[in-house]
């Protein structure tokens, strides 16, 4: 399938490749189906890019690479809601505020996608036991840390 995107123009997208909101995204509950695109030359940063919409393009990463202690719970119903997916079968993504300087630019830990790599589904679950912010430094000197 052929879509328009806002970072790599029109591409070819294989449809095994479509990640599946059925609630869509908070603030985006239309946009149902997105498609992870890695940014040229560069190994950290993705497009959660809309199908449907071409200039609704989430700048994304792996939380993990900047905050080494990040943790959270997944509530049983985002489990089920997810179709159960055992852990190997699971990819956590941060949506990023990117700043002109890049060192300002920061990961809402508060409400990771969780994907289901196995069956494509997706969900952004709001933590809302947890210390963690909609905006931590990516690039701060104490990045493993919260705050």
């Amino acid at each position: 399938m052929k879509i328009d995107t806002k970072y790599h123009g029109e591409i070819e997208v294989p449809s095994e490749d479509i990640l599946t909101f059925e609630h869509g995204i908070p603030g985006f509950g239309e946009e149902k189906q997105f498609v992870l695109l890695q940014l040229p030359e560069n190994e950290w940063f993705y497009i959660l890019q809309s199908v449907k919409t071409s200039q609704l393009g989430f700048v994304v990463t792996d939380p993990f690479m900047f905050f080494k202690e990040y943790d959270f719970e997944l509530d049983q119903s985002s489990v089920e809601f997810l179709g159960n997916p055992s852990e190997k079968e699971v990819q956590v993504l941060s949506i990023l505020t990117v700043r002109e300087a890049l060192h300002e630019s920061t990961a809402n830990l508060q409400a990771p996608i969780i994907v289901n790599l196995a069956n494509r589904k997706g969900k952004q679950v709001i933590l809302t036991s947890s210390d963690y912010q909609t905006k931590h430094l990516i690039f701060a000197q104490h990045a493993g840390k919260k705050g």
